[in-house]
């Protein structure tokens, strides 16, 4: 059976979850607390970059969350969750790419940063671009080039569905909040849901993991991330 090593508010975690639960491949989770057990020899065998997730399917090693949901999707097709075509699939991998690279390191401002630093207000309208073109994407489609959830969806969808707690309005951009609350209305979304304990817990950790690695950045040494 498949191993997923895995902890539930890791959000580049949570992405492989969610697509393991709507594609309904069985598998074995296995938890890791970030408390140090990410660092311990037997995962650093599995994994040497110490970062989750991290799948393990019939002896095959893979880590990075959007390879994994690549391999999900070409072994287990059924539901399929990539559009072929060209267009719709282009789509999809930019909502990707764009939430990977634009809006995440972005909600990582947002919890480290003063309210009141220029930083601080810089990810704010940064998300506002990203989001303005998000809606400019999605159109009039329920999901990100489908009808049918995507790819696109699930790792967007756990940033987007992050910012209110993080004092964004999704009502201003009324298509996206009715995206996310048709993506909500989804049984494995709800089971899947952080409460807002667990998100201020995940909050906690990304100002330590931001900590660290300045910390290190300072010292000359660049292997501390905010990945986890």
């Amino acid at each position: 059976m498949l191993k997923f090593y895995y902890n539930p508010l890791s959000p580049n975690a949570r992405r492989v979850w969610i697509t393991l639960l709507e594609k309904e491949i069985p598998f074995e989770p296995i938890i890791l607390n970030l408390d140090g057990d990410q660092l311990q020899p037997e995962f650093l065998e599995i994994n040497p970059f110490h970062h989750i997730p991290v799948v393990v399917d019939d002896g095959f090693r893979l880590v990075e969350s959007l390879a994994i949901l690549d391999y999900l999707e070409s072994k287990y097709p059924n539901p399929a969750l990539l559009p072929k075509e060209s267009q719709s699939l282009a789509t999809v991998r930019m909502v990707q790419m764009l939430t990977a690279n634009e809006l995440f390191p972005q909600i990582i401002s947002l919890i480290y940063e003063s309210e009141d630093s220029p930083q601080f207000t810089q990810a704010q309208q940064h998300i506002d671009k990203i989001l303005k073109f998000f809606t400019e994407l999605l159109g009039n489609s329920p999901y990100f080039g489908s009808t049918q959830l995507t790819l696109g969806d699930i790792v967007a969808g756990i940033a987007v569905l992050s910012l209110p707690n993080l004092g964004v309005n999704l009502r201003d951009y009324p298509q996206l909040n009715e995206w996310t609350e048709r993506l909500m209305q989804r049984p494995v979304w709800q089971k899947t849901k952080l409460s807002d304990e667990d998100f201020e817990a995940f909050k906690r950790r990304v100002r330590v993991l931001v900590k660290l690695r300045r910390r290190d950045l300072s010292r000359g040494n660049k292997t501390v991330g905010v990945k986890e």
